[in-house]
């Protein structure tokens, strides 16, 4: 009889349903603001600096220079950022939010918040906050 650990109590598995769990709390949530998670980091950086690169808030993201590219021509299409050359470096772009792109962060905040609390509605407000610093423990470098 092995000893190993069932699949459902591995904690790769866990940690990784858990995480596709609240991904489509929060797409869903956020559907009717025409944003997903993945742009919604994008706005949560904008939101908390003043403009800059993109390879800074690719970087921020951990994602590469290829998908913030993608993410952020999406958002412009959508009206929700602006870019425009680094008048301190033209081969440099800075992006920053729209009007637009500042309401709808302030929206998809107030969503994210409630689904987030969705997602740890099963366990203590102690729980959670004790789950955020073990995983910010975690990933400390």
């Amino acid at each position: 009889m092995s000893t190993e650990p069932a699949p459902h109590d591995v904690l790769a598995y866990l940690l990784k349903h858990a995480t596709l769990r609240l991904a489509t709390l929060v797409d869903d949530a956020l559907l009717p603001l025409g944003v997903d998670g993945k742009e919604f980091g994008v706005l949560r950086v904008l939101a908390h600096r003043e403009p800059t690169s993109q390879l800074q808030v690719a970087q921020t993201l951990g994602v590469d220079r290829t998908t913030m590219v993608a993410l952020l021509d999406g958002l412009e299409r959508k009206g929700i950022v602006g870019r425009r050359p680094d008048p301190a470096d033209r081969r440099r772009n800075v992006v920053q939010l729209t009007g637009q792109g500042e309401r709808t962060f302030a929206e998809a905040q107030a969503v994210y918040q409630k689904a987030e609390t969705d997602f740890l509605a099963g366990i203590s407000p102690r729980a959670g906050e004790q789950l955020r610093r073990t995983l910010r423990t975690l990933l400390e470098d």
